[in-house]
């Protein structure tokens, strides 16, 4: 069984400001791991930083590549320094070999990184997923993808809690990450497809991904309400 990893995304530029959201997210009730998006990996000495992250910590690299397969092998192929990284996203709309180079990269400079395949982003909602050509509904597309992600053997996919109920039978033994997590009462802001994490996992969430909610304002205040809304 796929033990629960409550990730918690360092969503800054500033260094001093990512060492701050670790310190404060120490505590033991929870199986906590770090996620770093683009942002904070493309500031000065983001990218160091995160090569050198004590590697009993979880380190989610959420890069979302997206390009050709040569292109996506060679950014693979620029990580090899990292060897403290247990998750590595990837575009699912690359496409089938796009995502077969890139596991099978991945894997050659460590074999303890797991591949996951992000579907469609929480921003979207089916309205807008309409404006960028699609004429089918961001639920269907989801499944398509993850069907995609687990032929091209991924070791899992990143989609809304909304989703994951539809997937969880599809993705059996693959891990599913679902970012758009929000305690009870805060705003959406720009992701518009979200649940609470008890939602989350109920859904078939194996992982979820918080950031707003717990890294505004009070962090310690936020995890006592995120433990108190999971009893």
């Amino acid at each position: 069984m796929i033990k629960k990893i409550y990730f918690i995304a360092c969503d800054s530029i500033k260094i001093k400001e990512v060492k701050n959201i670790i310190r404060k997210t120490q505590i033991k009730n929870l199986n906590i791991g770090y996620k770093f998006g683009l942002g904070f990996f493309y500031s000065k000495k983001g990218r160091d930083f995160v090569s050198k992250i004590d590697k009993s910590k979880i380190v989610f690299l959420d890069l979302k590549l997206n390009d050709i397969p040569n292109t996506c092998i060679s950014a693979v192929k620029a990580l090899k320094d990292f060897k403290n990284i247990n998750y590595l996203t990837v575009h699912i709309s690359g496409g089938y070999e796009m995502l077969k180079a890139v596991k099978k990269t991945a894997k050659k400079i460590n074999k303890n990184i797991k591949v996951i395949g992000v579907t469609v982003l929480t921003s979207f909602t089916d309205k807008s997923f309409k404006k960028i050509g699609h004429t089918k509904k961001i639920k269907s597309i989801v499944i398509k993808q993850s069907k995609l992600a687990k032929a091209a053997g991924l070791d899992g996919v990143v989609c809304s809690p909304l989703e994951a109920k539809l997937i969880k039978n599809i993705c059996k033994n693959m891990e599913i990450i679902t970012p758009g997590i929000r305690l009870s009462g805060d705003k959406s802001q720009d992701q518009k497809r979200i649940m609470t994490p008890n939602e989350a996992f109920k859904n078939g969430a194996t992982s979820i991904v918080m950031g707003r909610s717990i890294i505004k304002g009070n962090i310690k205040n936020n995890l006592r309400r995120l433990i108190n809304s999971i009893k």
